[in-house]
């Protein structure tokens, strides 16, 4: 029957895969199924072949150029060109899609008890379920819909607070970083007591504070006392014994360590001295043998003629050995000189190496601070980013609802109350090739009416003839819809199929001769036809 022929196609498509099949409060039928996500159908679509498809699927598969139907490849009923899949080659199945909005439906989210028809779930529960199951964005816990706020106020470890001190934002899991490098953050005086002093003011607050406690300036050679700076000058008073022993020790240190570092000079030296002490003995030897031999007793006239000549030599050799220990003590008292002077430099060194090392640890400790700043400033600009992605998706979904109701109104606009209707089709030429060469082969006028509260029909024409009239004629149908006064209206439609002024041939459907429209007729006029049809409302 006419009336059993697809609704017109919805100015909204479907950008969502099909129902999740625990939705359906009744038993499941095989022809409400995608035959792609094997889903619920959501605003199905059905294929030359027959098969149904989920309007998101059917543009996925088809996407990426023509294929083959998958379901026709599984019941082995694959027919070229009817199997093959391609844009334009699929209708908005209304019918399906009716039967499938009205079916029992119940909310898939546990815990939730809502009822109602698949059309209600869509339009007013699906993405809005206060029991669906979220992601947070943050922290990537999931978690109930009605419990998201309490979520990011209470319990999102990765929440963003604002400082109570410096109002300046920081995730939570950062407060005690924060903490430590916070500018307003109330600092407590040891030495004074004094409370809520601002860490920015609390290096000034004890440069003047006579009450905090500061190192000796003894701290460097060992005295570990800390002073209050009004009682500095007395413990440097009475401790000033125990400051100079600290300080005797330290020099005595340092000392030998400069000893130690210099090795050679002092080997050198000792091995003089060795050498020295060997002249010395091997001297008094000679000496102690000429004593020797000038007591012998040999002829008179001789003997003290020996010994005059023999006694220069002991105050000759003592003299030279005294210069070359006068020598040597001097060369020691240089070496004790450049003692002292190295000394002295390395003591000037140790106080340049302490302020190096204050300043490097003041510049770790502000890279530090940075380092944490910036850190800050990334996880507030991810989640900046993640508000304008939650912006974008709400915008598309505005977008599509704008597009839905402009759909609405031209079909509102169109739409008649009198039975009768003139449809123009413009561009027949391009849409007749279209409809020869299988791309859109059908096409559906908007509703019309026979009356305010009346039947709903509309009309669906195919350009290159169906069924038997296909490449002879052009067929005409017409189609009862669905309207929202069926309940006051009498089934079923009995009434006689309109007329047009365009049926040339007899039988039903209606058909027209595609050789009278390819000549020069009153049927075209500017590559536009105009199809009138009348409804006999005669018994309504």
């Amino acid at each position: 029957m006419a009336a059993q022929e697809p609704s017109p196609p919805s100015s909204l498509e479907g950008n969502k895969p099909g129902f999740p099949k625990k939705i359906l409060a009744n038993n499941l039928e095989e022809k409400h199924l995608c035959n792609s996500c094997q889903k619920i159908l959501r605003r199905p679509l059905q294929a030359q072949c027959g098969h149904r498809f989920c309007s998101f699927c059917f543009h996925k598969i088809v996407s990426s150029g023509p294929q083959n139907c998958s379901a026709c490849i599984k019941e082995d009923l694959f027919e070229e060109p009817t199997s093959i899949l391609k844009q334009g080659g699929a209708f908005p199945d209304n019918a399906a899609r009716r039967e499938v909005e009205a079916l029992a439906a119940v909310c898939p989210n546990e815990g939730c008890t809502w009822t109602g028809t698949i059309k209600e779930f869509e339009a007013s529960h699906e993405g809005s379920c206060d029991f669906m199951i979220i992601l947070c964005p943050s922290c990537k816990e999931l978690m109930r819909a009605n419990e998201q706020e309490r979520h990011n106020e209470r319990e999102c470890p990765e929440r963003t607070l604002n400082c109570k001190y410096c109002k300046e934002p920081f995730l939570l899991k950062n407060i005690k970083a924060h903490d430590e490098i916070c500018p307003k953050y109330p600092m407590i005086c040891e030495g004074c007591a004094k409370k809520k002093i601002p860490r920015e003011k609390y290096v000034d607050h004890i440069k003047f504070c006579s009450k905090f406690k500061a190192p000796c300036r003894f701290h460097v050679v060992g005295c570990d006392t800390s002073v209050e700076k009004e009682k500095i000058h007395d413990h440097e008073r009475q401790c000033s014994y125990e400051h100079l022993n600290l300080l005797l020790h330290f020099i005595m240190g340092i000392k030998v360590s400069l000893e130690s570092l210099q090795p050679q000079s002092l080997e050198v030296a000792s091995h003089k001295l060795q050498e020295l002490h060997q002249s010395l003995r091997d001297l008094e030897m000679k000496m102690s043998q000429l004593s020797g031999v000038g007591a012998v007793p040999v002829q008179g006239a001789c003997a003290p003629t020996l010994s005059t000549s023999f006694t220069p030599l002991p105050s000759t050799v003592g003299a030279a050995l005294e210069l070359q220990l006068q020598s040597e003590k001097a060369k020691v008292a240089e070496l004790s000189r450049r003692c002292q002077e190295l000394e002295l430099k390395v003591s000037t060194f140790e106080n340049i190496v302490c302020v190096l090392n204050r300043e490097m640890e003041r510049s770790c400790a502000t890279m530090e601070a940075y380092n944490r700043q910036h850190r800050l400033d990334q996880d507030k600009i991810e989640i900046l980013n993640n508000k304008v992605r939650q912006l974008e998706r709400t915008v598309s979904l505005r977008d599509l609802s704008i597009v839905e109701m402009e759909g609405k109104m031209r079909e509102m606009s169109a739409a008649t109350y009198d039975g009768i209707f003139v449809w123009k089709i413009s561009d027949f030429t391009k849409k007749r090739q279209d409809a020869v060469a299988g791309r859109a082969p059908a096409m559906f006028s908007p509703a019309f009416y026979t009356s305010k509260y009346g039947y709903k029909m509309c009309l669906r024409i195919y350009l290159n003839g169906d069924g038997t009239g296909r490449g002879t004629h052009l067929s005409l149908f017409f189609v009862v819809m669905r309207g929202h006064c069926d309940a006051l209206l009498k089934w079923p439609f009995n009434q006689k199929r309109p007329v047009s002024d365009m049926n040339i041939a007899s039988g039903c459907p209606l058909f027209c001769s595609l050789s009278k429209l390819d000549s020069k007729n009153s049927y075209i006029r500017d590559d536009t036809i105009f199809i009138k049809a009348i409804v006999d409302l005669t018994g309504l």
